[in-house]
């Protein structure tokens, strides 16, 4: 029983996956394949997740379960958080998309949606290497199917195929990745002799030891689509679903950076001088490959991909410290991501349903068509930028603030130098919204996205103003997990 209470978000989360499908298998023959039926699951979902989300405020369970490969701190509940938030924001924006485009088959998305959850609220709290494979392979599964779910059913505008195009590419990317992390993890465990993190420490390192790592660093990049293993990103994001890339874009970025931070800070951070090299140069390479790369770019699906890696670059600085400074910044910068980018995907959604395709034409005239998403869209985009004072302003500093105590100057400089080169790309989309003229017809978003987006534009403005809290909250979380190292 002790186990089940420390337990108790990751099986509400397994138990909405089941009641969800139950639902669907359960439904009134009248039902079948309508576009209400898909639309009440997705409200569902919704309120359900915000209701654990909310839950969350009111029972923080702690301790171990399952003799000790599990658990619950101040840490997992941090994370747990910022998963069902990103849920529920999620699941209201691609509620109706997903109820339009693919009726007949809304039962089995957000059975996915919520299984894929399931994956990531488990993971934070995961002490052993197994449980972590898992709950990332549980994530992550989902997810390619997810990808390539409106295969047959493109949007206007869209050509069938690439939506199968975005998740086969997704599919095998991920499954290389897997198999690369798990040959490092099977290293690290032979010269440690166990499968639980808190013991990879006391490991001898060995250049076999050395070797696994470098593997599961390469592997978990693959999974955050940091460079140079970042080449599926921007084709993934133009493919698939933009309201289902708006999640993709943040939630599972945020459970790969924890399952990073708890092997290489909570597991290996003894061994910082073999993995901080290598983690400093891919952030480098991301933050630099990411922003020059996103110049160019007409689509804004993959611009706002190739921001992503750039945006991860940067989140990489502060990880590289090995302190628990930086471990906080992390989380921080993770919340303000969450919020930042799914509003400007689901931004970019409504934009694009009233006419334009996805590329600069969809934002021309936005401010006169509806200033209230353009005003939507300037806070985002402001944050991305790191512009004072959104909340993205306080995340990027707070990392680099970081890898400054740490010594990491010259990451530092060159961090600042290439952000500047991302005012350019954001501020080609704020002139194509308020300086071009445009004929399009108003964008009308639906009540479930523009609930999302409202809560997302609070989120980044009300944090950005008054950052103190989520600070004060992500350092008391990272603290307490190196203190249980």
């Amino acid at each position: 029983m002790s186990d089940l209470g420390v337990l108790v978000y990751p099986l509400c989360t397994a138990a909405l996956a089941v009641v969800v499908l139950l639902l669907d298998v359960l439904r009134a023959p009248s039902a079948a394949g309508s576009a209400t039926h898909g639309r009440r699951l997705g409200w569902f979902v919704a309120a359900a997740l915000a209701g654990l989300f909310a839950a969350t405020f009111f029972y923080a369970p702690s301790g171990v379960a399952a003799h000790g490969v599990y658990e619950a701190g101040a840490w997992s509940l941090a994370l747990q958080r910022l998963f069902f938030a990103a849920g529920a924001l999620g699941a209201l924006g691609a509620l109706d998309d997903v109820a339009d485009r693919t009726p007949h088959r809304a039962g089995e998305y957000w059975m996915l949606f919520v299984s894929s959850l399931t994956g990531m609220v488990l993971l934070p709290g995961a002490r052993d290497l197994v449980l972590l494979v898992v709950a990332f392979e549980l994530m992550g599964v989902p997810l390619y199917v997810m990808a390539a779910f409106a295969k047959t059913d493109a949007a206007a505008g869209e050509p069938r195929g690439q939506a199968s195009e975005a998740g086969l590419k997704f599919y095998l990317v991920g499954a290389t990745s897997t198999a690369i992390t798990l040959f490092g993890l099977a290293l690290l465990t032979g010269m440690a002799g166990t499968t639980r993190l808190d013991a990879l420490a006391a490991a001898p390192m060995t250049p076999l030891s050395a070797a696994g790592m470098l593997m599961v660093l390469g592997g978990m990049g693959y999974k955050l689509g940091v460079a140079p293993f970042h080449m599926w990103v921007p084709d993934t994001y133009q493919g698939a679903a933009t309201p289902f890339v708006a999640f993709l874009s943040v939630a599972p970025k945020a459970a790969g950076v924890a399952a990073l931070t708890q092997l290489f800070l909570f597991g290996l951070g003894p061994a910082r001088a073999q993995w901080s090299g290598p983690l400093a140069m891919l952030a480098l390479l991301s933050m630099v490959v990411g922003n020059v790369l996103a110049l160019p770019q007409t689509d804004l699906r993959r611009l706002l991909g190739y921001s992503g890696i750039a945006q991860m670059g940067y989140l990489l600085v502060g990880l590289g410290t090995g302190e628990a400074f930086g471990a906080g910044t992390v989380l921080f910068f993770l919340t303000a991501y969450v919020f930042t980018n799914l509003g400007a995907f689901l931004v970019l959604h409504v934009a694009a349903k009233a006419g334009g395709g996805h590329g600069f034409d969809a934002l021309a005239g936005l401010s006169k068509r509806s200033p209230a998403l353009a005003g939507a869209l300037l806070a985002f985009l402001l944050s991305l930028a790191g512009i004072p004072f959104a909340v993205g302003f306080w995340a990027k500093l707070y990392v680099f603030l970081a890898a400054w105590r740490a010594g990491n100057v010259a990451l530092v400089a060159a961090g600042i130098t290439v952000a500047v080169l991302g005012l350019f790309y954001y501020l080609r989309m704020l002139h194509a919204a308020y300086m071009v003229d445009g004929d399009l017809p108003r964008p009308k978003p639906g009540l479930a996205a523009g609930l999302a987006i409202a809560v997302c534009v609070v989120a980044v403005l009300g944090l950005g103003i008054w950052p103190e809290p989520l600070t004060a909250s992500a350092l008391r979380a990272a603290g307490s997990l190196l203190a249980q190292r």
